[in-house]
């Protein structure tokens, strides 16, 4: 009966779901003329829970010297448990370089042929396999990741619902004047990138010219004592996504903590939500139920 036991246990435990790399999708996308064609691919895993009850997608991306398989295993990353609880499947990008490329022209382009690009074609291939609504793709991630999350948001807005980032910068911020795909941005990163609301506003449209269609719900996170990434940054989204959203950088409604001790959370209508974490460094806490309904799930 022992033996009969250990048998069952073990093959229950070889079906559990896992993270699994996802090798052979679709890579039929061509950059545009004149644009660097880096690559269209980057490694990336799904997590695709024992009983999956939703069709939404999260796409989890990870920050600086990380990798997919470490922000999944990572206790302060609550995405998979997210996963299991609500039944969604998640998508793990994974960066070839020390950070995310949010700097090139290439990635800061729509159909530019650089990391947001791969990340575009995974969600692509994701929605396809996974039966997936495309208006359940949600999209998240830390420091760096935020920085790309904010990125994808400009670039990719067709493809995501809604975004929750932490520990960003404003989308375009991080822009190599030399056009160095992945390079640091010691201005923006140290809160001197400071520009207008409009200006703010015209760097997301360029990132996809012409395109007039629904943008992704922007939540973000900074904490006031980020010293990675100064909290300067913080207003400075808030510029921009008020001004994409065409809305009042006066918030409509300012929740003081919330939804934690020492937050604030100031709501600039339905679309824009900007939470500031007194007394917190770099990185803030993932906050699974926060940005789980900020998505809707």
């Amino acid at each position: 009966m022992y033996k009969l036991f250990v048998a069952g246990a073990l093959a229950a435990g070889a079906l559990a779901a896992q993270l699994t790399q996802v090798s052979n999708y679709n890579n039929s996308a061509k950059a545009k003329p004149g644009m660097q064609d880096i690559t269209f691919r980057r490694p990336w895993w799904v997590y695709v829970p024992d009983a999956v009850k939703s069709d939404a997608l999260v796409v989890a991306i990870h920050s600086c010297q990380s990798s997919a398989q470490k922000y999944f295993q990572n206790s302060k990353i609550p995405w998979k448990q997210g996963s299991d609880r609500k039944g969604y499947v998640s998508v793990w990008p994974s960066s070839t370089t020390e950070c995310w490329d949010v700097s090139s022209r290439a990635s800061l382009s729509h159909d530019g042929g650089g990391d947001s690009n791969a990340i575009a074609n995974m969600i692509k291939y994701a929605v396809g396999q996974y039966k997936i609504d495309p208006k359940k793709v949600y999209v998240t991630g830390g420091s760096s990741g935020g920085m790309m999350s904010n990125v994808m948001a400009a670039t990719y807005p067709e493809l995501i619902s809604a975004v929750s980032l932490y520990s960003g910068v404003p989308a375009g911020c991080f822009v190599s004047a030399s056009g160095a795909s992945a390079a640091w941005n010691n201005s923006c990163s140290g809160g001197q990138s400071t520009a207008t609301a409009q200006k703010w506003g015209d760097v997301v449209r360029n990132m996809y010219p012409g395109y007039n269609g629904t943008r992704p719900k922007m939540q973000f996170w900074h904490g006031s004592v980020d010293s990675t990434l100064s909290p300067n940054n913080y207003q400075e989204e808030v510029k921009q996504w008020t001004n994409v959203f065409e809305v009042s950088q006066t918030p409509t409604e300012s929740k003081k903590d919330t939804p934690e001790k020492n937050y604030r959370t100031d709501d600039y209508g339905p679309n824009v939500e900007a939470i500031w974490a007194v007394g917190v460094g770099h990185s803030v806490p993932s906050h699974l139920d926060a940005s789980e309904a900020w998505f809707g799930l």
